[in-house]
């Protein structure tokens, strides 16, 4: 839980006395690209002196919740939005809604609504995103081509075909890279469906839903029929050196990849991968709707002026900055008018597919459920289990994580109707 703390000023001078300090935490390598934005908003703002604490992605969950526990939150702060809905219903945030109504600077109907809608809590608006994730397909366009395959997938049935094509297990070659530890790429197929994940308001699991068991039947098959092979990320080594090697042909990831990829495989290779938006069952399908976002505790000390940190940061042109940097991808779409996002190939079909993602369920617990799933799918592709068996136990085990959520929500109906 150890934490690096930066102090970001813009001179070695003395501080005036009349200067405010703001906190403000990052998760992972957010805070080393930011502490190159803080300079010029405390050159735009005087009165205001940012001290930045990065916290290590494996401790930043715990540490949030200690410091909630403990009053010692920060002013402001980074949130991934799967963690968004917990500390909101501990009553750990500020509500926005108010501040963004009344802002020159976010406009609402500027952003990614399936993004915008991951930080509101039961109707309460909580964060403003500050940069996306979602998943998609990294591809061989010359191995698809040499297979007889002039376009990427639109669907589910292409697909097949193509990783039918493209696999050969007894030669050590595969169509896809699916690690079985890793739930994001089954969680994207099932947010395809029309049936929701969760039902009832959040307190019980849908897996048993027509919906899922298409999205899990797809998952399972494809290690089924031997275009995939069986194996955790551990196990799957370098996927890069492989992705370049032809074992692969297609891997399913994120945006920072883009970079990895450029960076791991020669510059004679970069004509010869592309990425696509995912394919869905009867068309272009939607993605998980991820990323992080910025929040203001509810017992932040300087509340005024860590909205304009958020302002600041949330402009297109600092977005734009941001990405050039990192990586990041922004959440407004006026940020992406920006050369670096605009005239990148690589880039474009993530600006496609942010026109199709899908939130996670607003669930406080939603990310210890997507890992039982996860757990349970991986039985499925073993051959332990069928997948109606694997889908009863996903629900069996989400129904049991919800079982406090139940409680409360119960409570808090009943309790409602005594005051009636």
């Amino acid at each position: 839980m150890v934490a690096v703390l930066m102090h970001v000023s813009l001179t070695a001078c003395t501080q005036h006395t009349d200067t405010r300090t703001l906190t403000f935490w990052t998760i992972g390598r957010e805070g080393e690209a930011v502490t190159q934005l803080l300079p010029e908003f405390e050159r735009e703002n005087p009165g205001i002196h940012v001290v930045l604490q990065q916290l290590p992605l494996s401790a930043a969950h715990q540490k949030l919740l200690t410091a909630f526990a403990g009053d010692s939150t920060p002013d402001i702060s980074q949130l991934g939005n799967t963690w968004l809905p917990e500390l909101a219903a501990l009553g750990a945030l500020e509500p926005l809604q108010t501040r963004v109504a009344q802002s020159s600077i976010i406009r609402t109907d500027d952003y990614f609504p399936s993004i915008w809608s991951t930080n509101v809590y039961d109707g309460v608006l909580y964060g403003v995103p500050w940069y996306i994730d979602t998943r998609l397909l990294f591809y061989r366009s010359n191995v698809l081509k040499a297979a007889g395959f002039d376009a990427p997938p639109r669907d589910w049935h292409e697909w097949r075909r193509m990783l039918a094509a493209l696999s050969h297990p007894e030669r050590g070659i595969y169509g896809i890279l699916l690690p079985t530890n890793e739930y994001e790429q089954l969680m994207s197929l099932a947010l395809q469906q029309s049936d929701p994940l969760l039902r009832d308001g959040g307190r019980y699991g849908n897996f048993e839903s027509a919906g899922f068991k298409r999205a899990l039947t797809f998952y399972v098959d494809t290690f089924r029929l031997h275009q995939a092979p069986p194996i955790t990320n551990i196990e799957a080594g370098n996927p890069w050196e492989e992705f370049g090697r032809g074992v692969y042909s297609f891997y399913f990831s994120g945006p920072w990849n883009i970079q990895e990829f450029r960076k791991r495989l020669p510059a004679a290779q970069e004509a010869q991968w592309n990425t696509a938006p995912l394919p869905g069952p009867d068309g272009p399908g939607a993605s998980v709707a991820g990323g992080s976002s910025l929040v203001i505790f509810r017992k932040a000390r300087n509340k005024q002026e860590a909205w304009k940190l958020i302002e600041y940061l949330s402009r297109p042109d600092v977005q734009g900055r941001f990405y050039d940097l990192l990586g990041d991808m922004p959440p407004r779409r006026s940020s992406w008018s920006q050369r670096s996002l605009r005239d990148d190939p690589k880039v474009q079909a993530f600006r496609e597919q942010l026109e199709r993602v899908k939130p996670t369920p607003p669930v406080p617990e939603w990310e210890q459920i997507a890992n039982e799933m996860q757990l349970v799918a991986a039985q499925a592709v073993a051959g332990n289990l069928t997948v109606d068996q694997a889908a009863a136990e996903i629900d069996r085990r989400a129904d049991h994580i919800l079982e406090k959520r139940r409680w409360m929500l119960d409570r808090a109906h009943h309790a409602a109707g005594e005051n009636l």
